[in-house]
C-alpha cells in the first residue's frame, strides 16, 4: 500500500470540494476500499475521512415520509433497527445476509450500494481488464462462474449489494450532492451498464457523494422476502439473489416490484415478470410464468449457465413466500 493523506470530513460542501480533487478518494467504512488499496488497484493521495460527518449517521422514520438512513448507517445498525425489521423486513433481511458480522459493523450503507465488482479479473493488478481501462473483458473466455447472465456487452461482472437489489424493490431514492449529479434520484437510475465513455457502474463521477438513503411507507397489504443463493452456506456474495415485493387487494395482486442480484453489471429490475403479476390473482401458473420472465433474454458464458434455473427458482419461491405470508397474518 502506498502513502497517502488522511484528512477529516468538516462538513458535506467541502468534502464534494475536496473529492473533486485529483486522486482523492473517500473513505467510510472502508471494507471496499481497504482491500483496493493493498492489492494496488488504487492508490489515491489524499483519503477523505467520511465518518466525521455525523449527520449521515442518522436514522429517522415517519408514517407519513418513510424511512431515511444516512449514507454512514451500518449495515448492523439496519439489521437490527426495530423498525426496519418490522416495515421493511426485506431489507433487514437483505442486510443481516451480507458479509460477516464484523463487516457489518463496519460496512456503511452508502458504501454498499457503490462497492466495486468482485471479478477476480478487475481485483487482479496482473489483468489490465477492459472494466479498469483496457481492450478485453478476460472473463468472456476465462474463467466466468460468477458472472453475468443478463444484459452484459464489454464488461461480464456482477454488482455484488445485497441491499440494492432489496432498496429497489421497495422503490427507494438517494440524495446526492456534486457537481455533475445534484438531488434526488431513484436508486435505480443511480446504476448504469458500463460504456466506452463511462467505466463505472453508477452514474456518479469525481466529487459526488450519497447522502441519504430514502424508502417511501409501505403500500397497503404489502408483503415481501429477499433471497439470496451462496456458494457457501453464509457470508458469501451471492450466486444469485432476489428481492420482491407485492401488495395485493382480497386475491389480486395491486402492485409488484422483482429485483435480481448477482446476473448482471446492475441490480437487475424484472419489469415483464411484474407485468404478468399486476392485476392477476397469485397461482403456481402465473408464479412459474414471472420467474421465466424474469431471466427471458440471459445469454450464459460457459461456465455460469446454472444460475438460469436458479434465478426462476429463487423468483418462484420468493413470490410463493411473499403470498404466503400475506395468507398468515
Amino acid at each position: 500500500m502506498r502513502s497517502f493523506e488522511h484528512v477529516n470530513a468538516l462538513n458535506i460542501q467541502t468534502t464534494v470540494a475536496l473529492l473533486s480533487e485529483p486522486s482523492t478518494e473517500a473513505i467510510a467504512g472502508g471494507t471496499d476500499l481497504l482491500g483496493e488499496l493493498k492489492a494496488r488497484l488504487r492508490s489515491p493521495q489524499r483519503l477523505v475521512n467520511l465518518k466525521t460527518l455525523s449527520k449521515l449517521r442518522e436514522i429517522r422514520y415517519s408514517p407519513r415520509v418513510g424511512l431515511r438512513l444516512g449514507a454512514l448507517v451500518t449495515l448492523a445498525e439496519i439489521e437490527r433497527h426495530p423498525v426496519v425489521q418490522e416495515r421493511f423486513p426485506i431489507l433487514a433481511q437483505a442486510a443481516s445476509s451480507a458479509a460477516t458480522p464484523q463487516l457489518r459493523h463496519m460496512g456503511t450503507i452508502g458504501g454498499n450500494l457503490c462497492q466495486k465488482p468482485r471479478c477476480w479479473y478487475y481485483r487482479n493488478k496482473l489483468f489490465h481488464c477492459w472494466l479498469k481501462g483496457g481492450d478485453i473483458c478476460f472473463a468472456e473466455d476465462g474463467e466466468n462462474k460468477y458472472h453475468a447472465i443478463l444484459g452484459a456487452d464489454r464488461c461480464h461482472a456482477v454488482h455484488p449489494s445485497d441491499l440494492a437489489p432489496a432498496l429497489i424493490a421497495l422503490d427507494a431514492t438517494v440524495c446526492v450532492v456534486g457537481p455533475e449529479v445534484e438531488g434526488e434520484i431513484s436508486l435505480e437510475e443511480l446504476y448504469t451498464k458500463p460504456t466506452e465513455r463511462h467505466r463505472r457502474m453508477t452514474i456518479l463521477g469525481p466529487g459526488e457523494l450519497i447522502t441519504e438513503i430514502r424508502v417511501p411507507p409501505p403500500k397497503k397489504n404489502a408483503r415481501g422476502v429477499y433471497l439470496k443463493a451462496m456458494e457457501r452456506g453464509s457470508w458469501s456474495f451471492a450466486l444469485v439473489s432476489v428481492a420482491a415485493q407485492m401488495s395485493l387487494e382480497g386475491e389480486r395482486i395491486t402492485d409488484a416490484r422483482i429485483a435480481l442480484g448477482g446476473v448482471a453489471a446492475i441490480p437487475w429490475r424484472a419489469r415483464e415478470s411484474e407485468r404478468l403479476l399486476v392485476g392477476q390473482e397469485f397461482s403456481e401458473e402465473l408464479a412459474e410464468r414471472a420467474a421465466e420472465a424474469a431471466v427471458a433474454g440471459a445469454q450464459p458464458l460457459r461456465d455460469n449457465g446454472y444460475k438460469v434455473p436458479l434465478a426462476k427458482s429463487l423468483v418462484k419461491r420468493a413470490l410463493e413466500i411473499s403470498i404466503r405470508e400475506r395468507s398468515d397474518m
